[in-house]
């Protein structure tokens, strides 16, 4: 996804999700394929998955007289048996992973799994290496969400907002019996993104997992419809023949940028915290385990002191990182040191707009950091700049502060 820096009169390109008959994941797929007008580019991406045993069907299906796309993952015999094969996070990201896909393409389709494996490890109690995927470790659901981020990867729009997203009521038939509906892993994706959803008299499901984790993931505002340019508008159909159209709306166009608030991505402010408790490791080995893991994509990992059963001294480790750097961290976490689980949940970030700059001083070129706040400005030396100038003139340390006025 494009991150942009807004100014005012600036039009944004915009995705308007219309989930007010639910959403699934070839809903999506049918809606933004209308958009993207280019169904061969999608099927020659999905080929670097270098995933087989299936075909995908694309044709119009009429509900409640209005013509909608339908995608549909038809399995090959042989496969038929496997629809429902479980996979784990863990080997979902490495058939991604080792795709050619382009490097968007694969991190949305990550983020998107993310959230539903940490919904998935909620509702059962487990952690998220622990989880086996049923429906989401199909063939079609894997098509599903990587189809929808090659396509999100080939609009690349500026901005990406819904309506209230609509579910059913009622139970349906799943792979764990029968669930009330919202079924558990749509309600926990609910519940831990900024989704803003009702039910509404359908007594069925409209939202699946898959679809709830991909508006969760893509969606960063969930408002009506705010005045559009209206460019293209798609359709995507479920499979379902209900009262309400089992349709999923999706618009294309242009809105300037001052009729919407909050502008800057949220889901690009939201991280990825890891923590784990080591009551049994020396100081050598968590050093050690810090620098890796900073060296590896960790935003910021640190140590907390703490006491754990029997009044133990020990050690909290936390590491905050972007979500999908997470199966690296881990594997670092659980390589390096004693522990045997890790914790997962997200923040929201504020970040300050900062530029790298170079500061004037007698001694040479220090480089700092300029950081903005509604109309101040501070200037922060980096640590290992200053520290080389003081090495370099014999200089101290606290004299160099000095000089540049901390």
């Amino acid at each position: 996804m494009i991150i942009m820096f807004l100014r005012g009169g600036i039009n944004l390109k915009v995705l308007y999700f219309d989930t007010s008959s639910g959403i699934s994941g070839n809903m999506t797929l049918g809606s933004l394929l209308e958009i993207t007008e280019d169904k061969e580019y999608l099927l020659e991406e999905l080929k670097k998955l270098n995933v087989d045993g299936y075909n995908i069907e694309i044709s119009k299906k009429v509900k409640n007289g209005i013509t909608a796309t339908y995608v549909d993952v038809i399995l090959h015999e042989h496969h038929h048996s496997h629809n429902h094969e479980h996979r784990n996070l863990h080997e979902i990201y490495k058939i991604i992973d080792e795709s050619n896909l382009e490097e968007d393409t694969k991190n949305l389709s990550k983020k998107i799994f993310l959230k539903v494996a940490e919904a998935e490890s909620k509702v059962h109690g487990k952690s998220i290496d622990e989880i086996h995927f049923h429906e989401v470790g199909a063939i079609d659901s894997i098509i599903d969400i990587v189809g929808t981020a090659i396509l999100i990867n080939r609009i690349r729009p500026d901005k990406i907002i819904s309506s209230i997203v609509n579910d059913g009521h009622g139970f349906i038939e799943c792979a764990h019996g029968t669930m009330s509906v919202p079924v558990p892993a749509t309600s926990e994706i609910f519940a831990s993104s900024n989704v803003k959803f009702r039910q509404i008299d359908e007594d069925t499901e409209l939202v699946t997992p898959t679809g709830a984790a991909i508006i969760a993931t893509l969606a960063e505002e969930f408002i009506p419809l705010p005045m559009i340019n209206v460019e293209k508008i798609g359709w995507g159909a479920g499979y379902k023949d209900l009262k309400i159209p089992n349709v999923l709306k999706v618009y294309y166009g242009e809105i300037e940028d001052n009729m919407l608030e909050n502008s800057k991505d949220k889901r690009d402010n939201s991280i990825l915290v890891m923590e784990t408790n080591i009551d049994d490791s020396n100081g050598e080995i968590l050093g050690y385990t810090i620098e890796k893991l900073l060296l590896n994509g960790a935003l910021d990992a640190f140590y907390t002191p703490i006491y754990m059963k029997k009044n133990r001294p020990a050690y909290k480790l936390t590491v905050c990182a972007k979500p999908e750097n997470i199966h690296i961290l881990q594997n670092i976490i659980f390589r390096e040191t004693t522990t045997i689980g890790i914790r997962y949940h997200f923040e929201d970030r504020i970040e300050l707009p900062r530029e790298i700059i170079e500061l004037d001083t007698k001694y040479g070129k220090i480089k700092a950091k300029k950081v903005k706040n509604d109309n101040e400005e501070y200037i922060y030396p980096e640590y290992e700049s200053i520290k080389e100038i003081a090495e370099k003139c014999n200089v101290p340390l606290k004299e160099l502060y000095k000089e540049i006025n901390m």
